[in-house]
């Protein structure tokens, strides 16, 4: 596995190589050894699977607030989204600012979303399914969210939405950041 860092603190991208034989492939999706120095003591708590069936959906951006914040490893294992981190994190010299990847099932890439940063991703293809590692259970009192296109933020999603939505209810009632919003304490 090859860590690489983003212009994020705590963000990273990691690669995993995918061995090709004549009987397909084998890769590696998680070595708590070699994914220590980003995980620095955190367990994994909880693993979910998402799948979306419409190109250009939009999930997120989703978060939990302290004392539950978590870290997220993020992998597409099936098709292809542009997933984003927006750094959330009242102290951090990136406030505000997002990192985008492009993970798919090809790739073998993988997102680490850290405590206090929001995540989310767009479909750039039908039927994706994401893993998620998250090093917290989850809270319901402590779930938090940004809506995908607030304008502080400026995310360039590559697609539209669908015109048949795109978006969960509950995403479509995300708000967006206030003028006042100072950041998360993690």
């Amino acid at each position: 596995m090859k860590v690489m860092p983003t212009v994020l603190a705590g963000v990273a991208v990691v690669e995993s190589k995918h061995l090709r034989d004549e009987r397909g492939s084998f890769a590696r999706l998680f070595c708590e050894k070699e994914l220590d120095n980003i995980l620095q003591g955190r367990g994994i708590s909880q693993i979910n699977l998402s799948m979306t069936r419409q190109a250009g959906s939009v999930r997120g951006l989703h978060y939990q607030r302290a004392p539950h914040s978590e870290m997220k490893l993020v992998r597409c294992i099936r098709g292809k989204v542009w997933d984003v981190a927006v750094d959330l994190r009242n102290d951090s010299p990136t406030f505000l600012r997002w990192h985008a990847e492009e993970l798919a099932a090809e790739n073998a890439r993988m997102m680490v979303v850290p405590e206090g940063c929001a995540h989310g991703f767009q479909t750039l293809a039908p039927d994706c399914e994401l893993l998620y590692l998250h090093t917290t259970p989850y809270v319901r009192e402590s779930e938090g969210g940004v809506a995908w296109n607030d304008p502080r933020l400026a995310i360039s999603w590559p697609l539209p939405l669908p015109a048949s939505g795109g978006l969960s209810d509950r995403d479509r009632r995300l708000p967006i950041l206030d003028a006042d919003f100072r950041g998360l304490v993690t």
